[in-house]
């Protein structure tokens, strides 16, 4: 992909975990208290019937269950723990604790997509970390368990539904809007029970719960997962699971304008090193092709970061050929085994062997012509019968 295509994607993509930082700040000013279940069934679910419905297209075969695994993964589970940490936590806290999303993609990379452990990687990991560090934590920050814990499982929850996502790709022929209201939709439907079983619903709701809560299904949802299902088809997993530190960027800019917090040089310098991890971590990664508008990716990446066909793997095999998975023998590629076109004359005879006899020229033709024939024995008659 061309950098300045690359640069876009990125730019784009960084968008939806930019919308998703919002969610501190309307979990905590304006949806109800205390109602994580129903704050992520309302948020997944109305999105994607509104999908369903507008492309009428349905799962089919193996992408039941799959979209199934992807819904609960990216949409259900990861919602539920990401509300439940916005009401225990702090919501620059809850977005430091979420910054461990990376890392898990770091490590599952290997294990799924066939992706290299850079160091460049790891050093951005921990530039990231340490500035969003400094970007969030503030005297007086408090940490509760509860919290805590479940901004961890949402991030192992969102970095392996992103990592399913760039393994499984897209089935073909489905558009981006229909693949992402399967995934919303299997979302909200499993969270559907567990909040009707777990919660009560509010006595009353506000205007300001009801715009809320819109805000959180429309462009919360619906826009920022067909954003970021765009870019993740386009973009290495790792690259892109490094654009979700837009969110604690975007969540420390709105609780400045917003909640009255202050931005102090620390602020500032973590916010830089938040930065320039985002960008270390898209030059580290070597991209591979995108893929058309409209293409599924139905497999793994076919980068080299991530376990595709290096650029000097054709040369490799053109000149050393390849083993073969059953007999063990080398086989080359047909431009190697292809008959020569070089003269038969100029070919060397085997040691050994005798040499093959020089052709015939035009000049050898007349001689053997104009030599005299020696005169042919005259034909014999039958003996005359008796």
């Amino acid at each position: 992909m061309p950098d300045h295509r690359l640069v876009t994607t990125s730019v784009v993509t960084a968008l939806a975990p930019a919308v998703w930082g919002s969610t501190y700040l309307i979990t905590t000013e304006f949806l109800p208290p205390d109602r994580p279940l129903l704050a992520s069934t309302v948020r997944a679910l109305p999105a994607g019937l509104v999908l369903l419905a507008a492309t009428r297209v349905l799962p089919r075969g193996i992408w039941w269950a799959r979209a199934a695994v992807l819904g609960v993964l990216n949409i259900g589970a990861f919602f539920y723990f990401l509300f439940l940490a916005a009401y225990h936590l702090p919501g620059g806290v809850a977005a430091l604790v979420m910054t461990v999303q990376p890392m898990i993609v770091l490590l599952l990379g290997p294990l799924l997509l066939d992706a290299r452990i850079r160091p460049v990687h790891i050093g951005a990991c921990v530039l990231a970390v340490g500035g969003v560090a400094l970007l969030v934590i503030r005297p007086g920050a408090g940490l509760d368990l509860v919290g805590v814990t479940a901004g961890l499982l949402g991030a192992v929850s969102m970095a392996g539904g992103m990592v399913l996502t760039k393994r499984w790709g897209r089935p073909e022929g489905v558009s981006l809007f229909a693949f992402t209201g399967w995934q919303l939709t299997a979302g909200g439907l499993f969270l559907l029970p567990v909040t009707l079983l777990s919660e009560s619903l509010p006595d009353r709701l506000t205007w300001g719960n009801v715009g809320g809560f819109a805000y959180l299904s429309v462009i919360g949802a619906l826009v920022a997962y067909v954003v970021w299902f765009n870019g993740l088809a386009r973009l290495p997993a790792l690259a892109a699971s490094f654009l979700s530190f837009a969110s604690p960027l975007c969540a420390t800019v709105l609780g400045y304008f917003f909640m009255g917090q202050t931005l102090g040089p620390l602020q500032l310098l973590g916010a830089a090193g938040v930065v320039g991890a985002v960008v270390l971590a898209q030059r580290g990664t070597p991209p591979g092709g995108p893929p058309s508008d409209d293409a599924p990716t139905g497999g793994p990446p076919v980068s080299a970061a991530e376990g595709g066909p290096h650029g000097d793997d054709d040369e490799h095999q053109h000149e050393h050929g390849r083993h073969d998975a059953v007999s063990g023998l080398r086989v080359h590629p047909p431009s190697v085994t292809a008959p020569l076109t070089v003269p038969a004359a100029r070919l060397a005879p085997p040691r050994g062997a005798a040499a093959p006899p020089a052709p015939r020229t035009p000049a050898d033709r007349s001689v053997r012509d104009s030599a005299p024939r020696p005169p042919s024995a005259p034909p014999r008659t039958p003996p005359a019968p008796r």
